[in-house]
């Protein structure tokens, strides 16, 4: 799976790495995803969703209730 958030839909970050030398690279800044289950009632069940950890302030701020109806309505499948 790509390392999107499914609640906030951060990705990841492009840009260089700099060394001492000034050489650059590219590299990529991952966002923080942690994997959670977070039991619903309004579906009567538990979901497993890949959040990043603003997402999961989101969640903690306005309830999994109301995150998951915009997940649906964005006809995401839980």
């Amino acid at each position: 799976m790509s390392a999107v958030c499914q609640v906030t839909g951060r990705k990841p970050g492009y840009g260089k790495q700099v060394s001492h030398s000034h050489r650059r690279t590219s590299r990529r800044w991952e966002p923080n995803l942690q994997t959670r289950r977070y039991y619903v009632p309004s579906l009567g069940r538990s979901v497993r969703l890949k959040v990043s950890a603003k997402g999961m302030k989101t969640i903690d701020k306005r309830g999994i209730d109301a995150v998951v109806a915009d997940l649906v309505a964005k006809g995401v499948k839980l």
